[in-house]
């Protein structure tokens, strides 16, 4: 098992954590409805399922 030959200072041991955060996620309006969505996903809204702000499939209601 290899070992370090020298004690990694903090620096240079925390320059390899910058990227190791969290980010929220991107989220995109429909033009249509409004609403708040994932990028490129479809997304229900009032029973009407969505996908590039144009209905693509209605919920069937059971009676």
């Amino acid at each position: 098992m290899a070992h370090p030959k020298r004690k990694t200072s903090r620096t240079r041991r925390d320059k390899g954590r910058t990227h190791k955060k969290l980010h929220g996620k991107a989220l995109a309006i429909c033009p249509t409805t409004g609403e708040m969505h994932l990028p490129h996903r479809a997304f229900w809204h009032e029973g009407k399922l969505y996908f590039k702000g144009k209905v693509v499939m209605e919920k069937e209601v059971l009676a």
